[in-house]
């Protein structure tokens, strides 16, 4: 007789594209009435093997049981039809639309289209689980959180009481976090089965029952959070044991290197993308900054590496050692800044858009650094070739041979290729923007290392991230951006995550500098 606490169950599922297998038989089961985290490094198989469930993958080899019958799910209806409803990352919804209407489109082609009795239904379904979405305001005017929920609604509303939330908290700040884990136990105390796909270990210890860990496709076991640490899941996912601790050594000797006044950027569209942005930056410190995605991050960035448009009236100076004055960056291209002696080293957002050449190798792309200096690459590849075999063994990157192109490569390989990169050209000032993105959890701490071995030898360290453990960790400051604006400048040691996330969604009338 089939358990009927059990709600899905995957027995040998299998998942290849090409040569790649993404899944390697995978045999796990979720409950009704629990929260399932789906733990894994970037590129472990998570979101692969949920989309099997959800219909939009289908295995190549083993078989998913629904209550102990076997099913077949060749798309999201067939899922849908099933109960099972996935929230992806990337939401899909009609921007000029309401809630109410989104909700609407997702009716069964068999229903008879009625806007109020869809109303009620979804109103009924806020309040049992209490959602706080008004159902007649438009997308566009929504919160990322507000958009996620009306997701939510839109399964339910469909009958799903199995829900697969994929990174659920990638964008959101830790008070929105907590609003959306309330509505997650309100799901499960109704029997839902919620599975969380996620790589936040803090998340998955506060919010779920139970924690299944992938690693390189396969299935390592299944364990009750209650036993669990985040020192145990990181040795599960990894394969070894991991340091998780990221050093924060005392800033000595700080030196101003960036002073920036009234930074103001316009997109093309005419929206404001930073507004009046002041602050400084001081070698021998790290400087994050903190912000909803969006929010001015990257262009603060490129407008300072010379890559972006300023308006009139903002101002940023560099102060080189062992010069008398500032030197005004705005007004000179990047080759300018670079002749001018200006080390500015910047990991962009856009790797292989902005930072490397895709059809070019890892010793080519570490030439990029030399061309315009006199040399003769072709002549002089010694250094390059070496410098790129010390990233290589370094950081772990994994790739065929030196010359083979980097948009081959995965995407945590190019960002490890992007950073030593940078890293190893002695800058004065260090800019990046997500340089862990895609990164599993070791070579992350790898490069959390690097950047303080950086601060330590004097240089200017902004660190752009999304992780806010981190940022509270890392950095001695964190600038935080809200709507294009600096919402308080706060010290990382004393700083709280609620603190920093309410600053991120609400501007302070005194702003702390």
């Amino acid at each position: 007789m089939a358990d009927t606490q059990i709600a899905i169950r995957l027995e040998k599922v299998t998942k290849t594209f090409g040569e790649v297998v993404a899944n390697k038989d995978v045999s796990l089961e979720v409950r009704r009435g629990e929260i399932l985290a789906l733990l894994g490094e970037n590129g472990s198989g998570k979101t692969t093997l949920m989309n099997m469930i959800a219909g939009i993958y289908y295995p190549d080899g083993g078989q998913i049981y629904l209550g102990g019958q076997a099913v077949d799910i060749r798309s999201p209806r067939d899922a849908l039809a099933l109960g099972i409803g996935m929230i992806h990352q990337h939401f899909k919804l009609v921007d000029v639309f309401t809630a109410a209407e989104n909700i609407a489109l997702s009716m069964d082609a068999a229903e008879r289209f009625d806007l109020k009795r869809v109303r009620d239904k979804a109103r009924a379904i806020c309040e049992k689980y209490e959602f706080g979405l008004d159902l007649e305001q438009k997308v566009y005017e929504m919160s990322v959180s507000q958009k996620q929920t009306l997701e939510i609604v839109k399964v339910l509303y469909r009958g799903a009481d199995i829900l697969i939330l994929d990174e659920p908290t990638a964008v959101l700040t830790p008070q929105e976090t907590e609003k959306l884990f309330n509505v997650i136990r309100n799901m499960k105390a109704d029997g839902k089965a919620v599975v969380i796909i996620t790589h936040k270990l803090h998340e998955v210890l506060a919010i779920s029952d139970r924690v299944a860990i992938l690693r390189k496709g396969e299935y390592i076991d299944t364990v009750d959070t209650k036993t669990a640490t985040e020192a145990s899941l990181t040795e599960m996912m990894v394969g070894q044991k991991v340091e998780l601790n990221i050093e924060r050594p005392t800033p000595e000797n700080t030196v101003r290197r960036l002073a920036i006044h009234n930074l103001s950027v316009t997109s093309e569209e005419g929206i404001k993308l930073l507004d009046n942005v002041s602050f400084e930056a001081f070698g021998g410190e790290i400087l994050g900054i903190a912000g909803i995605s969006g929010n001015g991050q990257k262009e603060l960035l490129e407008a300072i590496a010379g890559l972006q448009p300023t308006e009139r009236g903002s101002d940023v100076q560099f102060f080189a050692p062992g010069k008398g004055r500032a030197m005004e960056l705005l007004g000179m291209s990047p080759r300018d800044i670079r002749e001018a002696g200006v080390h500015l080293s910047f990991v962009p957002e856009d790797r292989l858009g902005m930072g490397l050449v895709g059809s070019m190798g890892m010793t080519g792309n570490m030439m990029l650094k030399s061309y315009g200096k006199g040399r003769t690459p072709i002549l002089d590849q010694k250094a390059p070739r070496a410098l790129a075999e010390e990233i290589r063994e370094e950081l772990g990157v994994v790739t065929p041979d030196l010359n083979t192109p980097v948009s081959r490569l995965s995407g945590g390989n190019v960002q490890k290729v992007l950073v030593g990169r940078e890293i190893a050209a002695s800058p004065i000032v260090l800019m990046t923007a997500y340089a862990v993105r895609g990164l599993d959890i070791n070579t992350s701490y790898t490069i959390y290392h690097l950047l303080n071995e950086q601060k330590k030898k004097g240089v200017a360290v902004v660190y752009v991230g999304e992780d806010l453990d981190v940022l509270l960790a890392l950095c001695d400051r964190i600038l935080v951006l809200c709507g294009g604006k600096v919402n308080g400048i706060l010290p990382g040691a004393t700083a709280t995550k609620e603190e920093v996330g309410l600053r991120m969604t609400q501007l302070q009338k005194e702003v702390q500098q």
